[in-house]
């Protein structure tokens, strides 16, 4: 099974994992002077890196406020988590309020607490592919170090 970084790549770039037997041999000579190659994402786990992703989502929609607790990022290449977490004003409680977006062939899901299914539209739709635009853009450049591709990363998934 890919690597979710590997699946993230793949969506940025557009271009398929090598698999594990695809092995890059060099010559003996440029093995032995060429230095090996930094891996800085070798030895984190899928969770910390969708952690890593998270962090960067939770800011997209401005800073978080001073106790809450924000997560925004892509599970899969079909589903989107939003987690918010706050104090009530009236009450002091902890809240907390967990939102699944699925892609599907004829639009995106919106799964909520409560058994609530609504297919999104119009101006809440807009917002969402402008969030995961900029998301995958920021992902990019900001913890991979690569160009983003241009094509939008639900393209190919809706209609």
């Amino acid at each position: 099974m890919p690597s979710l970084l590997q699946k993230t790549l793949n969506l940025l770039v557009g271009t398929e994992p090598a698999s594990a037997d695809m092995a890059v041999h060099l010559p003996k000579t440029a093995e032995k002077t060429q230095k090996p190659l930094k891996r800085p994402f070798q030895k984190l786990t899928e969770r910390e890196l969708i952690q890593l992703e998270s962090d960067i989502g939770a800011q997209l929609f401005g800073s978080v406020p001073k106790g809450h607790r924000r997560e925004f990022f892509n599970l899969d290449l079909s589903t989107w988590i939003w987690y918010d977490e706050w104090n009530d004003a009236m009450t002091g409680q902890r809240m907390n309020m967990t939102i699944r977006y699925e892609v599907h062939e004829n639009g995106i899901l919106k799964v909520q607490e409560g058994a609530r299914y609504n297919f999104i539209e119009g101006q809440e739709l807009e917002n969402f592919m402008a969030a995961i635009h900029l998301y995958y853009e920021r992902v990019a450049r900001e913890l991979y170090h690569i160009e983003p591709q241009h094509q939008h990363p639900l393209q190919a998934h809706t209609v």
